[in-house]
């Protein structure tokens, strides 16, 4: 049976796919996303779109910091970095050189819930990225030497991506308070002392584990057919023997039963605001009304966000609401602002509170509702601009409910109705809900501020660069240029 909500989504982004292409012609859209399996169960997700002869070939893991233990932290980023470091068949170095000689691009990110490793190069050199990719899926080398070099590696990128940034280091700080019994509540970098503690056994054991077909599945996105490529992907991973698939517990955090607040005392040049309240993901319908939400309060210059604290009341620098519900258990909404010299950190706070009782109690008018929607419903197509983007999107939701429910975004943010705004915000956003945190300069250090009058950064209510890029729950990667979590070193 053809369903009509599923051809027309996929319409829908067949058309927007042609438009963030460049292009100004309409032919060759992309087909819709297909899956199959290989002989030793594997998944494989296959989305063919012929506009450019391009394929990016994704292989992701379902191995993140959530699936560390406490006292071992930064285990599942350290293997993200160790896959570099080559087999017998492709000594170290060797992968980087193959990809580079074949005109192609790689690197790999690891999230709170997983880790995905990428090539992007011409189609008709495909089998070079299916043959790196399958050979260090089970027969990677890991060597002492290696391990302790990316060790070092890793303490040197915390160090300067949290320990010598402000705002992100207090993210981190306010996510373990707000976190008490998930494994969010530690950062996908991990902890500084639990690094040190990895050992070479720990990461042999972490791979046997988790790197495994029964816990890895393969995006590929571009110019392919697929009765001719899935054979080939048989052929490389379906041999690769399967092992026992780790179990996949979802971890919930008790109701909170008041307020918690962190003070975070920090060379900085200007003072911030986080606030996070826990808040469910896309399996539950309420997620589409968050999106909403965070898009009326700070999607661009009319947000209300934007409008309160920066032209009104000229608190802020910048503001943001972030919400992912593409989180394999429930998250947090964010919402953080960057003060302007000489500005309160209780005055910020309030002014963020009247907008949250504004979403409580007052009906969204019809035509700030509907903008909102039009900007979601844009940001998600044209997210997609590139085959990468469109497999890591794929992936992402097959990671946190499947990825066929793709199709329900746009249909559900247009179904989002003004009551639905206020039952939602006095659901989650409210007081007993939520974790604040701020960051207090320490006198005479961090360097001098940016001088009074200065333009609000980029032009836009955006802090994510800064505070959400890298934390968790988010993704600690290497150089990730593609994507939206993005740190680390390539390799």
């Amino acid at each position: 049976m053809i369903h009509l909500k599923s051809v027309l989504s996929v319409c829908l982004i067949c058309l927007f796919f042609s438009l963030a292409s460049g292009s100004g012609s309409f032919a060759a859209p992309p087909e819709a996303p297909t899956e199959a399996f290989l002989s030793n169960g594997m998944k494989v997700i296959l989305l063919e779109n012929h506009k450019a002869p391009i394929v990016s070939l994704q292989v992701w893991y379902r191995a993140g910091s959530r699936n560390e233990q406490w006292g071992k932290t930064g285990l599942a980023h350290l293997m993200e970095h160790l896959m570099f470091k080559g087999t017998k068949k492709v000594p170290g170095g060797a992968l980087s050189q193959t990809i580079e000689k074949n005109g192609g691009e790689f690197n790999a990110f690891t999230s709170s819930d997983y880790a995905a490793f990428f090539e992007t190069l011409s189609s008709d050199r495909v089998q070079v990225a299916l043959d790196l990719e399958s050979d260090r899926m089970k027969n990677l080398v890991l060597s002492d030497r290696d391990f302790q070099t990316e060790r070092m590696v890793v303490m040197e990128e915390r160090r300067m991506r949290t320990e010598d940034n402000p705002e992100a280091f207090l993210l981190e700080q306010l996510n373990a308070t707000a976190y008490q019994t998930q494994p969010y509540h530690w950062p996908p970098v991990g902890w500084s002392e639990d690094i040190t503690r990895i050992t070479l056994d720990d990461v042999r054991s972490f791979y046997r584990k988790y790197y495994d077909p029964s816990n890895a599945f393969i995006v590929v996105v571009g110019d392919f057919k697929r009765n001719d490529l899935l054979p080939r992907i048989e052929k490389a991973f379906g041999v690769v023997p399967k092992g026992t698939a780790p179990e996949r517990p979802h971890y919930e955090d008790p109701p909170q039963s008041g307020e918690r607040r962190i003070v975070v005392e920090r060379p900085s040049r200007l003072a911030s605001v986080v606030i996070g309240c826990h808040v469910p993901t896309v399996r539950s319908p309420d997620s589409y009304v968050l999106e909403v939400i965070s898009a009326i309060l700070a999607n661009g210059k009319s947000s209300r966000l934007y409008d309160s604290l920066v032209t009104d009341k000229g608190l802020v620098i910048d503001a943001d609401a972030d919400y992912s519900p593409l989180n394999f258990d429930s998250g947090l909404f964010y919402i953080s602002a960057t003060l302007l010299p000489d500005k309160k950190t209780e005055e910020v706070e309030a002014a963020v509170n009247l907008e949250l009782e504004r979403l409580r109690n007052e009906p969204v008018e019809d035509t700030e509702l509907e903008k909102a929607k039009n900007q979601l419903e844009a940001n998600f197509i044209f997210m997609q601009d590139s085959l990468f983007n469109q497999g890591m999107l794929l992936a992402e939701y097959e990671i946190a409910v499947g990825w066929k429910v793709i199709d329900e975004y746009v249909p559900s943010i247009r179904r989002v109705t003004a009551e639905d705004v206020r039952r939602v915000a006095g659901l989650y956003l409210v007081a007993h809900n939520r974790t604040s945190g701020v960051i207090v300069p320490l006198a005479g250090e961090g360097g001098a501020p940016p001088p009074a009058g200065s333009s609000v950064r980029g032009g836009t209510v955006q802090v994510r660069p800064s505070i959400f890029a890298g934390q968790g729950p988010g993704s600690e990667n290497r150089d990730f240029h593609a994507g939206r979590d993005q740190a680390g070193v390539l390799q």
